[in-house]
């Protein structure tokens, strides 16, 4: 078994979600684990992916590879796949890795399973887990031909250092004509304080509960205090109070900290789905029937515009803040 992990990055540091695939697929296929990066002026970002896994990484740097477009990546894998005899790609899920394994599956004529959360080998076979009707049961899927491409869901795995070092090998890049028709004209960065609710080990969330746009400084001086990330549900976003990119829920972000505090979330469904791999789940809710009670770990019934001020006060007492 050939695996290769697509290894995203965006600046100069490769993403965890990335990262926590290839420590997975190193504990799954033993050492026969390899990387892939692809950008400009990427080289050194591949030295690092040895020290969670990968015994090889190999790297596309060049400067038709500098914008996140997603077939002159594909252009490039699909080289890779077919010249190294390569019969598992793994993705962790993101904007781009959904858009290039989609493209990569279609190229190949290659089967792709998605939203997966777990991995395991059965009967020398490999077995996808993944999550269905609405999170309730996990099933069993797998591949009927090569190469097995897979996506995995945020926040599924986490990175493990093993201190090993990866041997890196170039790769050339040859681009399709029609790979080169789109460009990129520009990209907005958001501005943000502290970690992305992706990384953070807590996170503090909002609903409508909160009553309006301006309550949710309640619950950024709550995430402040705890050295957390702010995150909020789809009717908050939709409603304009929060940007999109802090949206936590099946249409959002799938996060996974040590802690999560829903302040003023009811806890639907599809906001369940985000957010159930959670360490410890706190619920701050003035409705005790809240179907988010039901799977949290500790829930208080009271005024979030009470109840999230304390907490913040207290949690500044015993920092010494």
């Amino acid at each position: 078994m050939s695996t290769l992990v697509f290894l995203e990055h965006h600046g100069d540091e490769l993403l965890k979600g990335s990262l926590g695939v290839v420590t997975k697929a190193a504990t799954v296929a033993g050492g026969d684990i390899a990387g892939v990066v692809l950008g400009s002026d990427v080289r050194a970002l591949a030295e690092g992916a040895g020290n969670f896994g990968a015994a090889k990484v190999y790297v596309a740097d060049d400067p038709q590879l500098e914008a996140p477009l997603s077939q002159p990546r594909v252009d490039v894998l699909a080289q890779l796949i077919g010249d190294q005899g390569i019969d598992t790609v793994l993705f962790a899920n993101s904007v781009l890795a959904a858009d290039v394994a989609a493209g990569l599956a279609a190229r190949l004529d290659a089967g792709l399973n998605w939203d997966l959360v777990d991995l395991t080998q059965e009967n020398g076979k490999l077995v996808g887990k993944r999550p269905a009707l609405q999170d309730s049961v996990y099933v069993d899927v797998g591949w009927t031909s090569e190469p097995r491409l897979a996506l995995f869901r945020s926040g599924s795995f986490d990175p493990s250092e093993t201190g090993g070092s990866a041997q890196i090998e170039d790769v050339e890049v040859v681009l399709e004509e029609f790979s080169t028709a789109a460009r990129m004209v520009d990209q907005a960065h958001e501005e943000s304080e502290g970690p992305s609710i992706e990384d953070a080990p807590v996170i503090v969330a909002g609903g409508r509960g909160l009553g309006g746009p301006e309550n949710f400084t309640l619950v950024e001086q709550l995430a402040k205090a705890l050295g957390g990330a702010v995150g909020a549900t789809r009717a908050v976003v939709d409603a304009g109070w929060y940007p999109y990119a802090t949206q936590v829920g099946q249409t959002g972000k799938t996060v996974s900290p040590k802690l999560y505090i829903a302040c003023g979330i009811s806890g639907a469904i599809q906001h369940k789905v985000g957010m159930q791999s959670s360490g410890v789940i706190v619920a701050i809710n003035k409705d005790a029937n809240a179907p988010i009670f039901e799977f949290a770990d500790l829930g208080v019934v009271g005024d979030v515009h009470e109840v999230v001020p304390r907490l913040t006060e207290l949690v500044k007492q015993r920092k010494g803040g």
